[in-house]
């Protein structure tokens, strides 16, 4: 192929764009972006977090790209100077029932080739996290923090360099294909090329749709809120204090974050969002509402999962309700430590029988490829995913 045109401007595109210019140089690379800027949603709207791979299935694309992606993105912060920091993170069991889980986190994290792992006794979790409280848990020494902007701002200016073609404002309406070429058109530009590359994040499913794609698994977008630590209570956390998962829910649960660039936060929780690229409460839109609304799957999700629903809900609307959630973790937290904070939007791809798709999702033909589900750790896992994506290209 000469010319590739990459679908969305978030982290993942950005580094299949930089990398498709690294491994050929003459291709003719446009990246396609819908908003004035690069990065504006799920790379920037997260908690920073740089992730190892500790949960993620043995053999799966999503832990051999979690334990990759890592070591690429904490090189690429140390060569650009961008601010990152390797400060660890402790899962912890706060009850004699989430030990097991706990074990078999350790067991699947080591399968998965994360290196320095260790169990922690109570008194070993004091002295790293003196406020943390429970009974056990495993220190994951890889994991960090780092700054998701700077990183998109540094893969953009590659781009630039590397003579890629950015067209910002270009929300995609119509995909075509005319003479062997594939047409991208938006309000009022068009763009052709011989191979296309959907990295379109929380719209990826209908993009892919425009090019042919059928929607077998929908993109169900939930929002996750933050809170701040105000600044009195920031010395109740050290580093990255995770509980250990539910298994019958599909989500990581609240969770303390240090901040990159000075605090902490907690959260997130996890409800339906009417509008996928809607941070507030109130954000609405007709058709990403129906769009959601209308899927079988997500009422066959929210039946199966009824309990954790309310609650999450609940948890939205109750500050009381966040904070005795954050308590089970670090029990000194109070409601008067907590500040709103910020907000972001997951774009998970859910099957027709209501199940969350786990795995990294990656459909491929002749003349395209579209990465259909890339929900965390894929802002870590960038670098790693553009490498997948050339290899399947055979660069």
């Amino acid at each position: 192929m000469n010319s590739c045109a990459v679908i969305g401007g978030g982290i993942v595109g950005l580094a299949v764009a930089a990398k498709l210019l690294r491994a050929q140089p003459g291709l003719r690379v446009t990246l396609l972006e819908k908003e004035e800027g690069v990065g504006r949603h799920q790379s920037t709207h997260n908690s920073g977090v740089l992730h190892a791979g500790l949960y993620y299935k043995p053999g799966s694309v999503k832990a051999r790209l979690a334990v990759s992606g890592i070591r690429q993105m904490k090189a690429f912060c140390h060569e650009r100077g961008i601010p990152h920091e390797v400060c660890g993170k402790v899962v912890v069991a706060v009850t004699d029932e989430e030990i097991p889980r706990l074990r078999t986190l350790l067991e699947r994290g080591t399968r998965n080739g994360l290196q320095g792992l260790a169990w922690l006794t109570p008194e070993q979790l004091h002295e790293r996290e003196p406020h943390a409280a429970g009974k056990a848990a495993v220190l994951v020494p890889e994991e960090g923090i780092v700054d998701y902007a700077a990183v998109c701002e540094a893969l953009l200016e590659e781009i630039i360099q590397a003579g890629g073609d950015v067209r910002l404002l270009f929300p995609v309406v119509s995909i075509r294909s005319v003479a062997g070429k594939w047409r991208i058109e938006s309000h009022a530009d068009a763009v052709e090329a011989d191979f296309l590359i959907n990295c379109a994040g929380l719209h990826c499913d209908r993009v892919g749709e425009l090019a042919g794609v059928p929607r077998t698994t929908r993109i169900v977008p939930f929002r996750g809120e933050y809170y701040t630590l105000r600044p009195d209570a920031k010395r109740l956390v050290r580093h990255l204090i995770y509980p250990v998962p539910d298994p019958v829910f599909p989500f990581l649960g609240v969770h303390f974050t240090r901040l990159i660039h000075g605090g902490a936060e907690a959260g997130p929780n996890a409800v339906l969002a009417l509008k996928r690229d809607g941070y507030a409460r109130t954000s609405f839109d007709w058709r990403d509402a129906t769009d959601a609304l209308a899927f079988p799957g997500l009422w066959k999700f929210a039946v199966r999962h009824a309990r954790m629903c309310v609650e999450e809900t609940a948890r939205s609307f109750s500050k009381k309700l966040f904070c005795r959630s954050l308590q089970r973790l670090v029990p000194e937290i109070r409601e008067d430590d907590l500040a709103p904070g910020g907000c972001g939007v997951r774009a998970q791809a859910m099957t027709m029988e209501g199940t969350l798709e786990q795995d990294f999702d990656i459909r491929q033909d002749r003349f395209a490829l579209h990465l259909l589900n890339a929900p965390s750790p894929a802002a870590t896992a960038s670098l790693a995913i553009a490498d997948e994506l050339l290899a399947r290209l055979g660069m």
